[in-house]
């Protein structure tokens, strides 16, 4: 019997490989992501992700392999279950992290067989506790998820399940005067963010994770991917000053490749690729934060990009600098661009196209008179003579 492969707990977030040489052994190992040859040491490392062991003992398979105690994959947990599940039908990680949320406090305070009155009893709490229609109706989400998803049943809707009738809200519009001051009040890449919040109607998110190559300069567009994906306006006016800011952003990409980095984080189903799918300027970030963090499951020195608290603190500080008296948000940017296309008259179904809705009803509400530059009729006070001479 030849020399047994075995597999260490190393540093880092990695596991020691020590794979005794064989051409075929080699070329194995070549095939896992995020594998590395330690010339030195004369070992291999990998990741140390939950299901690395378990792939590592399937490509060895009729080979002696010797696991350290306690690298022997566990069963998934409740929240690895319910990441695979939203994996799996492509919600991003923050709508996996939420729901997982939901499913845990829901088992907590569930006393009996999870099912339709505990969920209503779940939810009711919820309003007693006056949390927000939308809050309540995302905890019903969530849990309709995890029973369909993680538990394999559905919920019966109706009965002891009760939804929370959301409020009517008219969306806070700035005039165009308004978003030049908010806008002049800020600065570099930020001021960009916001402009492409306004000018585009991305959302923030949207935003914040945009990458070099969802920018297509020959179709004037933006690609966005998240969700069904759409294309939105990429304006003129930005070109030149977002050319500009590329340029910064990839001079400082091929320093951090000088130095052995310039990863940036991609997405699973694209990871496998190659490599250092992570290093390539199409996959930059559009706005990336000033620092790199080093990911332990990778080994990876990355760079993520600017966290949306960052555009958030800084539109409101814009806001209370310029004077403006209504609660503009990012979000209020993105309403702006809406109602002033539709102002400009622009077909309804296009701003829906742009904007990403569904739901037409949900682009229609930037259709009221209160959002297309205020109301334009004479009041049947004006024919009263009232309030004259200060009376």
């Amino acid at each position: 019997m030849g020399e047994p492969i075995t597999v260490l707990r190393g540093g880092d977030g990695r596991l020691i490989v020590r794979l005794p040489y064989s051409p075929e052994r080699i070329e194995k190992m070549r095939t896992l992501p995020g594998r590395r040859w330690h010339p030195a040491e004369r070992y291999w490392s990998i990741p140390h992700t939950p299901d690395m062991p378990e792939a590592l003992l399937k490509l060895f398979q009729g080979e002696t392999v010797e696991v350290e105690a306690g690298l022997v994959p566990q069963p998934p947990s409740l929240k690895d279950k319910i990441h695979a599940a939203a994996r799996a039908r492509h919600l991003s990680p923050r709508t996996a992290e939420t729901y997982a949320g939901w499913a845990v406090r829901f088992l907590k305070r569930c006393v009996g067989e999870p099912g339709e009155a505990e969920v209503g009893k779940f939810l009711f709490e919820l309003a007693d506790s006056n949390r927000s229609a939308s809050t309540q109706n995302q905890a019903l989400h969530a849990l309709l998820f995890f029973f369909k998803e993680v538990l394999g049943r559905e919920l019966r809707r109706g009965g002891p399940i009760p939804r929370a009738k959301m409020p009517v809200r008219l969306p806070t519009i700035l005039t165009r005067e308004e978003v030049g001051r908010l806008l002049g009040e800020m600065h570099g890449p930020l001021k960009m963010m916001a402009t492409l919040l306004y000018g585009s109607g991305l959302r923030l998110l949207e935003c914040c994770e945009l990458r070099v190559r969802d920018i297509d300069w020959r179709g004037n567009r933006i690609i966005v991917r998240t969700g069904k994906g759409r294309d939105t306006v990429l304006p003129n006016a930005v070109q030149g000053p977002l050319r500009r800011h590329l340029i910064d952003v990839k001079r400082r990409h091929e320093e951090d490749l000088k130095r052995g980095a310039g990863f940036v984080a991609v997405p699973e189903d694209r990871s496998g690729e190659f490599l250092d799918a992570g290093r390539e300027w199409g996959w930059q970030w559009v706005f990336p934060a000033a620092s790199q963090l080093l990911d332990t499951g990778t080994g990876q020195l990355r760079r993520r990009h600017i966290h949306e608290t960052v555009l958030q603190n800084a539109v409101r500080e814009a806001r209370r600098r310029s004077g403006i008296v209504k609660p503009a948000t990012c979000q209020t940017l993105r309403h702006s661009f809406a109602a002033h296309l539709l102002d400009d008259g622009y077909d309804i179904r296009t701003v829906q196209e742009l904007l990403g809705h569904k739901d037409l009803r949900t682009t229609m509400v930037y259709s009221t008179p209160f959002n297309s530059g205020g109301i334009r009729l004479k009041s049947p006070l004006a024919g009263l003579g009232l309030l004259r001479g200060g009376n």
